[in-house]
């Protein structure tokens, strides 16, 4: 009787669940609709990134202009209907403000994706000649993008500087090249270093020659360490440098015979290059770029110089009116910070360095010898 009652409870129970997944089954099921009753929702969605781009350092008027949106609410991406740029002109801007366009309907969205990106291409036609930049702005009338428009052409020039083989030490700087545009080095700064170190004593096992006199030769290391204690061996020589005292694999050191420790002191020294210019009032160097930095050889530039229309109204990115610089070692231009003193410092260092031969020295010798007969 136990064993039946059993049986019978569980057809009970499974029953209404066997029924539950059998209605789950009948054809003409789907997805859930996204909208109650099958109703279409219009309204609009919004933006929260936005950037600027035409693909150069400097944006002329003429130039295309892309829009690059990003987090874009639609709801889902079945519900982007569409994005509307519309602008309008702000005393000295152009104001572009996208709209986004959603409607929200039945259609079937088995990938929705809360934050599409979109690259629109700008057609902005009759700017009026005294807008100086463009601006993005959303509804809620939040700045995300702006951008420079410049008015002129951009003209590429090659040429070839020669780099004094001087300017690879410290004790000559500042220096620059001759004329403009130059090379110019700076020394920044100077870091004291200590480097301890002890003789290290050598015996010869096979000895050359028998000079009449021996002076004491120190091999010194190229590379110092300033954590390390340096073992300097201490051979002996002849004092002729046309005899030879000991085979070099005949050196055996003896580590026990150390001498005292001894402090060497030295110096770090930092330099920096800047690729400097004079330019036309306004201009600006757009973009440049340069051979290797051979010492005592020409350096090949290729530079791209934007020069400003007569009705060009700003100056910018900011440096000086008609003076430009650009560090080689970080590729970045010099501008001024709110005391104005990087900018202007260089600018005082490059007008007083010294300026160093612009040819090899064997032709200007040649050079003068030509003149002289």
């Amino acid at each position: 009787m136990k064993r039946k009652s059993r049986a019978l409870f569980f057809a009970i129970l499974i029953f209404p669940l066997m029924a539950f997944f059998a209605s789950c089954t009948w054809d003409g099921d789907g997805p859930l609709d996204v909208m109650p009753n099958g109703q279409s929702v219009v309204g609009k969605g919004y933006f929260m990134g936005a950037k600027l781009d035409s693909g150069k350092t400097i944006h002329l008027l003429s130039d295309t202009l892309y829009l690059s949106l990003s987090q874009i609410w639609s709801f889902s991406n079945c519900s982007l209907n569409s994005i509307d740029v519309d602008y309008n002109v702000q005393d000295t801007l152009v104001v572009v403000s996208p709209k986004v366009n959603i409607k929200v309907n039945t259609e079937d969205c088995p990938s929705p994706m809360y934050r599409p990106d979109t690259l629109l291409k700008l057609s902005l036609d009759g700017i009026p000649p005294e807008v100086t930049g463009i601006v993005v702005k959303n509804e809620a009338d939040s700045l995300f993008a702006s951008i420079k428009l410049r008015r002129g052409k951009l003209v590429r020039d090659t040429f070839s500087i020669f780099v004094d083989s001087t300017f690879a030490s410290p004790s000559m700087l500042p220096l620059r090249t001759k004329k403009s545009p130059s090379f110019l080095r700076v020394l920044d700064s100077i870091t004291p270093q200590k480097f301890h170190w002890r003789t290290l004593r050598a015996k010869c096992q096979m000895r050359v020659d028998m000079c009449e006199k021996v002076v004491a030769d120190t091999i010194y290391p190229t590379n110092w360490y300033e954590n390390d204690t340096a073992l300097v061996p201490v051979r002996s020589a002849c004092a002729s440098k046309d005899s030879t005292y000991c085979l070099d694999s005949k050196w055996e050191y003896d580590s026990t015979a150390l001498g005292k420790v001894k402090t060497r002191l030295d110096t770090i020294w930092h330099m920096s290059t800047y690729y400097v210019e004079k330019i036309p009032k306004c201009a600006m160097v757009s973009s440049y770029a340069i051979s290797t930095f051979t010492l005592g050889a020409k350096v090949n530039v290729v530079r791209d110089l934007f020069e400003p229309d007569e009705s060009e109204l700003s100056c910018g990115p900011a440096t000086k009116k008609d003076w430009v610089a650009y560090r080689l070692e970080s590729n970045s231009l010099v501008t001024a910070d709110e005391n104005k003193a990087p900018v202007d410092s260089l600018y005082k260092i490059w007008k007083s360095a010294t300026v160093a031969r612009d040819t090899v020295y064997v032709d200007s010798l040649a050079a003068d010898s030509t003149e002289s007969k």
